[in-house]
């Protein structure tokens, strides 16, 4: 069967996810040990790093998406410099199942935005004095995974004490 032009109906409605807007919504460095935080250290720093995605519904088909990253370069118990980045984008979403919306924004949306966000902080970085802080790659489906889990463990809590 067609849609009257020659294409199936299917090829009509194809799934679309189309990057409306970027933007840096929140951005903070901190260098609290400047400038004897710039000499050569003995050891590397411990590099703490945390990153959560959130997301708004703006309108049926618009979504918010922000991903967070959060890290602090540590030696010696003293602070070399932290970081927080809240980086956004607007996302719109056509034709896609309902049961795949939330994975497809909690998934594929900040893994577009990661890229960004990624070169935002080395650059951050490197302006505060230190070698560009080059992020690993994250798996958004792992952390996608833990966040349903822990969701499903703390709903389990709650129904089961009542």
């Amino acid at each position: 069967m067609t849609n009257g032009n020659g294409t199936p109906p299917e090829a009509a409605q194809a799934p679309q996810l189309n990057v409306l807007a970027q933007y840096t919504k929140d951005l903070s460095f901190e260098n609290p040990n400047a400038p004897s935080s710039l000499q050569q250290q003995g050891q590397p720093p411990q590099i703490n790093i945390q990153i959560n995605v959130g997301a708004n519904n703006l309108s049926e088909q618009e979504f918010e998406v922000t991903l967070t990253v959060e890290g602090k370069a540590e030696t010696a118990g003293k602070v070399m410099f932290s970081f927080e980045l809240a980086y956004a984008g607007v996302f719109r979403i056509v034709n896609v199942p309902k049961e795949n919306l939330h994975p497809l924004v909690m998934i594929e949306c900040p893994r577009l935005l990661f890229p960004f966000a990624r070169e935002i902080i080395a650059t951050a970085v490197r302006d505060g004095g230190f070698p560009p802080l080059m992020l690993d790659p994250v798996d958004f489906v792992g952390l996608y995974r833990q966040n349903m889990e822990r969701q499903m463990a703390a709903q389990g809590g709650q129904t089961g004490q009542a």
